[in-house]
């Protein structure tokens, strides 16, 4: 193992010094699988890994990269002493604006109640009577914890306001922390709706959508598509919410087939969905439909351990040429984790991915669903994570273990 370092000293601070070296990094995972060496595994190759490297930031991007014995003269210089050095994590779906606990749901679920999406209710009291400074505060330090462990991009979902006053503000707080912000009013039906969910569905489609619209408040529309819920949406919703979502200029997502076989999936690639996000039960007809569409498959393993669900099948998607992603849903519910390490290291144990897929699904895999890159090279920004490891295998072989960190700050 590398001596210890203090990764805190590892900032671009700008003027003066306007270029910084981070020179001998270990490995080097850029997602450009042409800077690979000749024959290694697919999916090694795909990850463009170089070795004994060092790269070249200059305001924000990335100015160079190549080998620590040709780097070119900067203003100033750091050594990661033989550390790895990756893309920084894409946590491509979380619902970060919330206040409240569901600690005791949490225990409940582990004693054996099923989840059935009826919580939701509880965070979206909490939500509305938290005040703009509450929740900004809370999700401040949310950001700040993944930053901690290494995520450098993330989506930010609505959901627990429900109503086109409390969804705009949670749109407002999510717009100030990251661009990627996904208006999700289709989260449950609420409560004061119970006996007319074609009025909310109405709403949705109409005046609260308007209301997104007009304020640019969001680049997607989600919507949680799952018949086995009573809180959630079914085909027909579903159908209606995204088709007025795509009619309105927002690009779409989908939750789907989390609680068991459903029309998510199908939905969400007819429709040309950015992503479809959960895939837990999957028939051959979803898994045909993924392998054949642009729609990436974003996987949340998290959720599975914390509600003792099966786990998907990454390893069958994959074999059959379907996009993955992986993110963490970082949600009060179903999986209060930020850890991006932990959902790599379950998708290596759990859904029989390799270091490298899983690697590149929390990277690349995960940025595309966003219109981000997700790869290290020059003209990018220089969104760089830092293992304290010689190798990005690490994430999996040390699960638990806090050895992500952002490396630019």
């Amino acid at each position: 193992m590398p001596p210890a370092l203090d990764l805190t000293l590892l900032r671009h601070r700008g003027d003066p010094v306007t270029s910084l070296l981070v020179t001998d990094i270990g490995e080097l995972v850029t997602n450009d699988p042409q800077r690979s060496a000749a024959g290694q595994p697919a999916d090694v190759a795909r990850l463009g890994i170089v070795r004994d490297a060092a790269v070249i930031v200059e305001a924000g991007q990335i100015a160079w990269i190549g080998s620590a014995d040709h780097a070119p003269q900067a203003d100033s210089q750091r050594s990661v002493a033989g550390r790895t050095v990756i893309p920084g994590f894409v946590d491509s779906h979380t619902h970060l604006v919330f206040a409240g606990d569901r600690a005791g749901e949490f225990a409940a679920r582990m004693a054996g109640t099923a989840y059935d999406g009826g919580g939701i209710a509880t965070t979206v009291a909490a939500t509305r009577s938290a005040s703009d400074e509450e929740l900004r505060a809370l999700l401040s330090a949310r950001m700040a914890e993944l930053r901690r462990q290494g995520t450098t991009t993330v989506e930010i979902k609505s959901g627990y306001g429900l109503s086109i006053e409390h969804e705009l503000r949670l749109l407002r707080l999510a717009r100030e922390v990251s661009p990627h912000v996904t208006f999700l009013g289709a989260h449950v039906v609420p409560a004061e709706y119970a006996a007319d969910r074609a009025a909310y569905v109405d709403l949705v489609t109409g005046p609260m959508l308007a209301a997104v619209v007009e304020q640019g408040a969001a680049a997607y529309l989600d919507v949680f598509c799952e018949p086995r819920s009573a809180h959630a949406f079914t085909e027909e919703e579903a159908w209606a919410i995204l088709l007025a979502g795509r009619a309105a200029g927002l690009g779409l997502r989908v939750h789907g087939n989390q609680l068991g076989p459903g029309p998510g999936v199908r939905l969400a690639c007819e429709l040309g969905a950015a992503s479809v996000d959960h895939c837990t039960y999957l028939d051959d007809a979803d898994v045909e439909a993924l392998a054949e569409s642009g729609t990436v498959a974003t996987l949340l393993p998290g959720v599975e351990f914390s509600t003792r669900h099966p786990y998907p099948d990454a390893r069958r998607l994959i074999d059959a040429g379907a996009r993955v992603a992986l993110a963490t849903d970082c949600n009060p519910g179903t999986c209060f984790t930020s850890s991006m390490p932990f959902v790599i290291a379950l998708a290596v144990r759990e859904l029989r991915m390799t270091p490298a897929e899983a690697l590149y699904a929390a990277t690349a895999g995960s940025a595309a669903t966003l219109g981000a890159r997700g790869r290290i090279a020059v003209g990018e920004p220089a969104e760089l994570t830092v293992l304290d490891a010689p190798s990005h295998v690490h994430l999996a072989y040390r699960p638990g273990v806090s050895i992500a960190s952002v490396l630019l700050d």
